[in-house]
């Protein structure tokens, strides 16, 4: 069980990390590219709709980038059943997500790994819904037009 909960809880700081670098990388540049002067930035609807995108492309890159750690995980876990990495890759993108078809599956106690695994997507996917709901409402209140 100890081996279990230091990697489970190694590979989620890990993805916390890269989580919490990506978007405050991201961030920082919504910020900067903010203060630009008005003339040289699209505007209305096109500028909305520019940052909803960069933003959400951001956050699958960060998403995928987690998923792929997960895979490195469960791939070398001993006696984890995991045959290959595109199985690893699979695996971890259905639980990361919460699918969970169940059809490849981690063996022995390592089936552990699998819930801790489907905790930290829910928390990382909360978390980037979070931030995109929170750009969306500040390039919204950008736009200048009073309406809500």
């Amino acid at each position: 069980m100890l081996p279990i909960a230091l990697i489970g809880g190694a590979t989620v700081a890990v993805t916390v990390l890269l989580h919490a670098t990506g978007t405050g990388w991201w961030l920082e540049r919504l910020r900067k590219q903010s203060r630009r002067p008005a003339a040289a930035t699209a505007s209305g609807l096109r500028a909305l709709l520019s940052v909803l995108v960069r933003t959400t492309l951001v956050l699958v890159a960060l998403h995928v980038s987690e998923v792929l750690v997960w895979a490195g995980v469960l791939r070398f876990v001993p006696g984890g059943g995991i045959e290959s990495f595109a199985d690893a890759v699979y695996l971890s993108f259905v639980t990361f997500s919460t699918l969970g078809y169940g059809d490849i599956t981690l063996q022995g106690s390592w089936r552990l790994l699998a819930g801790v695994e489907a905790l930290n997507g829910v928390i990382l996917l909360g978390w980037s819904t979070a931030l995109s709901f929170a750009v969306i409402q500040r390039a919204w209140a950008g736009r200048g037009d009073g309406q809500a």
